[in-house]
This record gives structure tokens, sequence and C-alpha cells, in this order.
């Protein structure tokens, strides 16, 4: 009885000792056409990671000079377009088409510069892509486009560039520092979503994009 009692401990020890040693199994690979993005932290400039570490900057300083400056367009109208805590869960957008327009906010030129402008209303694209979501703005004199990273739920990272005027779609992030650009997807709305971009290269001190689906327009 108790050579069967050792006997039984031994396998006992020797099955936990298996179990120990034997290593988990690798993780499934991702569903076929799933999109793998890298970090964007491993992407970005270290003049974009400034600006996208000070964007609250932006904020502040985009904010008070649109309300003390003269400005082109109704501010008042744009409620939660600007302000800066109006991001909601959910944030990722679904693949489309979209109306958008541009709010810029603050003037580089100091208090000579409008304090803002409200532009009207152009043409967005949000498509899926085998690197991710793109965003690309079609129309107007300045079309930003670029991928948009998954941050949290309330918050995407875009890298991008800008086009201007009459040139052909915008390059890839990271060809042309002058063009480069960050900004952050934010959904504002059951259907309303805003790109915004702090320290710009042009004009402004914060630009905002809004977004809606084409659909519901």
């Amino acid at each position: 009885m108790r050579l069967f009692v050792r006997l039984a401990s031994f396998a006992a020890l020797s099955a936990a000792a298996a179990c120990a040693t034997t290593p988990p199994p690798p993780a499934p690979p991702p569903p076929p056409g799933a999109a793998v993005l890298m970090d964007w932290r491993g992407v970005i400039s270290s003049a974009d990671r400034d600006r996208y570490q000070r964007r609250q900057a932006a904020w502040d300083l985009a904010l008070q000079q649109a309300r003390r400056q003269k400005g082109s367009g109704d501010l008042n109208s744009l409620g939660d377009l600007i302000r800066p805590d109006a991001d909601r869960p959910g944030v990722t957008p679904p693949p489309g088409d979209y109306r958008c327009r541009t709010v810029k906010l603050g003037s580089q030129g100091g208090e000579d510069g409008l304090g803002y402008v409200v532009y009207g209303w152009f043409a967005c694209r949000i498509e899926q892509t085998p690197q991710g979501l793109r965003f690309t703005k079609l129309t107007g004199s300045q079309r930003p486009s670029g991928l948009l990273y998954p941050e949290n739920d309330r918050h995407m990272v875009m890298l991008g560039s800008l086009a201007l005027a009459q040139e052909p779609t915008a390059g890839a992030y990271g060809r042309n520092a002058e063009r480069d650009l960050v900004g952050v997807l934010e959904r504002i709305g059951e259907a309303r979503w805003r790109l915004v971009t702090p320290w710009p290269a042009y004009e402004s001190n914060l630009d905002l994009i809004e977004l809606i689906p084409a659909r519901r327009s």
C-alpha cells in the first residue's frame, strides 16, 4: 500500500513538472486580410511628436485668439466641434464618403491675423487599405491625407502629409518634413467626428476638420 501511494505521488509530481515546462501554444495568426499597423510611436518624427505632445497648448492659444480677435464665419454655431473635451468613446469611423469642413483657430500672425476661419463643406473619404484606415480630403486648396493609427477607444492618431492647390494626392508621411502633419481623430457625436491638427505649418495654430457621413447630409 505504501509503495502504491509513493508511485501515485511520483506520477502526480511528474505530470505537474511536465505542465510547468511545456510552453503555451502560439497566439493564433490574424485573420486573412487583417491590417497589422506599426505603433505610431515608432513612425512619428521628433518634430511631430513635439506637436502632438503640445496639442493642449495649441487648443488653449487658438481658442484665446479665436475669442479675442476678429474672424470669418460663425464661431458660436460650432458647438462641440471647438470644445476640447468633447470626445466620446467608439472613435473608429466606418469607411465611406464624408462631408467635411475645415475650421482654423488662432493666428500665426499674432494679433494682426484672423482669430478663426470657418470654411464651407468639401469632400473627404475614409477607406480601408492593407495598411489600415486612411483619411483623405479630396477637394479644396489644402488636402491632408494619412493613416489612422488606433490609440484607445476615444483617440486615433493620424500621421500624414498635405497636398496644396493643384498638386496630386499628398505623399506618404516622412517624405517631406515641411508637409508632414500629425492629427488626432475623435468622435464628438452620434455620427460626427473631428480631426484635430495642432500647430499646422500654415496660417493657424489649430486646425479642425469636421466629418459627417455623406449619406446623412
